[in-house]
């Protein structure tokens, strides 16, 4: 994904060939895991990485926590800074998690039974988001950051209790420090995947995945006063059988990566493939991504000299070429600036220049939440 050579050109261009098409050039930024924990404090950092838990080696265990009013007030400050050719700023679209651990609950049951708090509740744990509730229903009313559902947590609960009550040394270090995204352990020990809530070890899981879809899209309409039409399930992983629950929901457009792994259970994955516009069984359609801009990642995970704004400008240059919207990932870990505000700052920056490039090079751009494309996607098909 992050090698600028001839060859990784060429499969961007392939992969923009099928599905729905547009000469308009439309934009949409879509911004992952808004709502949940990731690293819980600086010194939850700093005893992790002491016990032997390589999280310098992840820029989400560095940089990445539950986000701050500042955060969102900066954010803010930049997207308004521009305006696309209706007159419209830049608009993202906020991929929400809408809960979190309780983690004294969990403990207090020997692992037993799992609790959960609306990430509201979360905010007040911590020291400088006492506005960030509101921050979010202004940035509705205002169009520059409208939330979609990303999952109620952003933790498959089930893998997660079973290395709790295993005992996992690692595991349970990262709960006692109210984190739940380590990648690897104590000395690079293996971590199951803790953060793809909708992977699933057994066909038996589904049940309960069901139960966390209901809830969560619950949540989601009691928080924001609108059901959600969108989803894109955490990392990825997603069993399609639960689709018809995501429908009787309201979800008429899910995420997915254009091939897409479906977990059956038991190790086994399926591979399906997909492409913009591409409806499944039940009507909905599914939208997909075609370009990338995490300067965030830097340092252990992209080679050296990377440079995130010409390849991420290159992809959108391809997706205008083949007719394309240009859907860009854009994770919240970039703009996060609660545990180094110097990351937000970097972020910003680096965000603004995008922004300023791409609309000197094409003045023409019209900015889109993902709902609003799928919205235009499903018209153009009448």
């Amino acid at each position: 994904m992050y090698n600028k050579t001839l060859k990784s050109l060429l499969r961007v261009h392939a992969s923009n060939i099928p599905g729905w098409r547009t000469k308009r050039k439309i934009v949409v930024i879509e911004s992952d895991d808004w709502g949940s924990i990731r690293m819980s404090s600086q010194d939850a950092f700093n005893c992790l990485l002491k016990s032997g838990v390589p999280v310098d080696k992840s820029h989400y265990n560095i940089n990445d926590s539950l986000e701050c009013n500042k955060d969102l007030e900066a954010l803010f400050e930049t997207l308004t800074k521009f305006k696309d050719k209706t007159g419209r700023p830049p608009v993202m679209t906020g991929v929400n998690i809408m809960a979190n651990p309780v983690f004294e609950k969990i403990k207090a049951s020997g692992y037993t039974e799992y609790f959960y708090e609306p990430y509201t509740e979360t905010l007040k744990r911590y020291p400088a988001h006492d506005k960030v509730y509101e921050l979010w229903r202004e940035g509705i009313v205002r169009r520059l950051f409208v939330p979609i559902f990303h999952g109620r947590e952003h933790l498959n609960v089930l893998r997660w209790l079973s290395e709790l009550k295993k005992g996992n040394e690692s595991v349970l270090l990262d709960f006692d420090r109210f984190v739940t995204g380590i990648g690897k352990g104590i000395n690079g020990e293996h971590i199951p995947d803790l953060q793809a809530a909708f992977d699933i070890d057994s066909p038996d899981d589904l049940p309960y995945l069901k139960d966390v879809l209901n809830t969560g899209l619950d949540l989601f309409e009691q928080l924001y006063g609108y059901k959600a039409k969108y989803f894109v399930p955490t990392n990825g992983p997603f069993n399609n059988s639960l689709e018809p629950v995501l429908r009787d929901n309201g979800i008429v457009y899910v995420n997915s990566g254009k091939v897409q792994l479906e977990p059956l259970g038991n190790g086994q994955y399926k591979k399906n493939i997909r492409f913009l516009g591409q409806r499944n069984m039940l009507g909905q359609i599914y939208l997909t991504r075609n370009c990338f801009f995490e300067p965030a990642a830097t340092g252990y995970e992209v080679p050296v000299g990377y440079d995130w704004l010409d390849y991420c400008l290159k992809e959108i240059e391809i997706a205008f070429k083949w007719h394309k919207p240009a859907t860009i990932s854009s994770h919240r870990v970039n703009y996060t600036g609660f545990l180094h505000p110097e990351n937000r700052e970097r972020g910003l920056k680096q965000l603004t220049e995008l922004l300023s490039r791409m609309l000197k090079r094409w003045p023409d751009i019209e900015f889109m939440t993902s709902v609003e494309l799928g919205d235009l996607i499903i018209k153009s098909k009448i």
